[in-house]
């Protein structure tokens, strides 16, 4: 199951209370006082690792608390601190405060880790609290409680390349076809009910991650349908892929399916409108030669793009595209480079 939401509470352990206590030994008329100091609340410690891709283990607990610093004892004893909680998060969670909705922290990085709930303070003992006017101190401080706040959480896939467009029009299917990725597919619109992520080997021992996002129509920036959910991943891929269903049994004419997508993409987010995009036209074998020339032309003209013919079915073209994403990958690199890197 793909769980990409969470809302969770997490609290820093509170500190242990610092110990009243005085030295009583048969020959040692004046002992004073030793009481110890209360141990550390243990810390809440967000921590990226690569051997999860989901928030699901977080969904079966909503509160997430550390372990208490035990108190102080007395010969000035130190109480134990309380034991860091360790929770693991998949690469690309965005931690949120769910209050102010602020952003606290993007987990990107594999390994990364943030205290994101510190423990309490152990309190002193009542030994600090001495003094040559006040030599047998009775008061000793309470430990502070540890941090504790409710957290969102929103996992955003980490993909090179997102193939978006309209229901059914093959996303899943190209997909399987230039990766080793299996999704379910089927004829019938949502199949995708989940991003699913491919890793496309090339030449040169160069590889790229393609994340094939669920179908979108029309009012998904509002919620409808389930592109809505999705459209966060679309966020931080480098390149959009955009696939267009043309053949004869289309429900929507290509240019207009071009159109809503494109929207809905501006709606979500402006800058996900001005994200490098390669647009496909599907299922180009359903259509004879001459009638795939024009349409091509005519879907050319009307979304002002260029526009790259392939059948998933026959895989006509799938290596002409493959190239194609290789090429607009480097150039963004290069773009990326040009300042930090010249």
């Amino acid at each position: 199951m793909f769980i990409d939401e969470a809302v969770i509470f997490v609290k820093g352990g509170d500190g242990g209370n610092g110990c009243i206590s005085f030295r009583r030994e048969k020959y040692v008329p004046h002992g004073g006082p030793d009481g110890g100091d209360g141990g550390k609340g243990g810390d809440v410690v967000f921590h990226v690792s690569d051997k999860i891709d989901t928030l699901l283990d977080l969904t079966s607990r909503v509160k997430h608390i550390a372990g208490n610093g035990a108190n102080g004892k007395g010969s000035t004893k130190r109480g134990k601190d309380g034991k860091d909680l360790l929770i693991d998060l998949p690469r690309g969670t965005v931690v949120k405060d769910k209050e102010s909705g602020r952003i606290l922290k993007d987990m990107s990085t594999v390994s990364e880790s943030i205290v994101i709930a510190r423990g309490g303070r152990g309190g002193k003992g009542n030994k600090h609290f001495a003094t040559s006017i006040n030599q047998v101190p009775r008061r000793a401080e309470k430990g502070k409680p540890g941090d504790e706040r409710w957290l969102s959480l929103e996992l955003k896939l980490l993909a090179d390349v997102g193939i978006i467009g309209m229901p059914n029009a093959g996303k899943s299917t190209l997909l399987s076809r230039i990766s080793a990725a299996r999704p379910k597919i089927a004829d019938y619109p949502f199949t995708t009910l989940q991003p699913q992520l491919g890793i496309v080997e090339v030449e040169s021992y160069r590889r790229f991650v393609v994340a094939d996002i669920p179908g979108l129509i029309e009012g998904a920036h509002r919620g409808i349908g389930l592109g809505d959910e999705f459209l966060r991943h679309i966020e931080r891929t480098k390149l959009l892929v955009h696939l267009l269903d043309v053949s004869p049994f289309a429900t929507i004419k290509p240019s207009d399916a071009y159109n809503i997508v494109r929207n809905e993409l501006r709606q979500y987010n402006p800058e996900l409108a001005e994200k490098q995009e390669i647009v496909i036209a599907n299922k180009t074998d359903l259509l004879d030669a001459e009638s795939s020339t024009e349409c091509i032309r005519t879907l050319e003209e009307e979304i002002s793009k260029s526009v790259y013919p392939v059948s998933m079915v026959t895989g006509k073209n799938i290596h002409t595209l493959i190239k194609a994403i290789v090429s607009a990958l480097n150039d963004l690199q290069s773009q990326k480079c040009e300042i930090p890197c010249g």
